[in-house]
C-alpha cells in the first residue's frame, strides 16, 4: 500500500488498526468497544522546511503506533483498507 501512496512534506500515511471482536477466551465484544482511533504508520514524508531551507524531520517513523484524531486527517481507501 505504501508503494502506491507516497506522503510529501510533513505528512504521514497511517493504516487503521482493527481491534479484535473476540477475546482469547472466546468472549465476543460489543461493537462500541471495538472503535479505537489508533493506527500503524506505514509511510513517512521527508519533513517540512523552515525559513532558511533546512529540513525539519518528523518524529515518527514507519512501524510506530499512533493515536488518530476523530475528525482529523484525510481518509483514503485502497484495496478495502482505510
Amino acid at each position: 500500500m505504501a508503494k502506491r501512496l507516497i506522503p510529501l512534506f510533513n505528512r504521514i500515511l497511517v493504516e487503521k488498526i482493527v481491534p479484535p471482536s473476540k477475546t482469547n477466551s472466546g468472549i465476543i465484544l460489543p461493537e462500541k468497544t471495538t472503535k479505537l482511533n489508533s493506527g500503524k504508520v506505514v509511510a513517512v514524508g521527508p519533513g517540512a522546511r523552515d525559513r532558511d531551507g533546512k529540513l525539519i524531520p518528523l518524529h515518527v517513523k514507519e512501524g510506530d503506533t499512533v493515536l488518530l484524531p476523530e475528525y482529523g486527517g484525510t481518509e483514503v481507501k485502497l484495496n478495502d483498507k482505510e
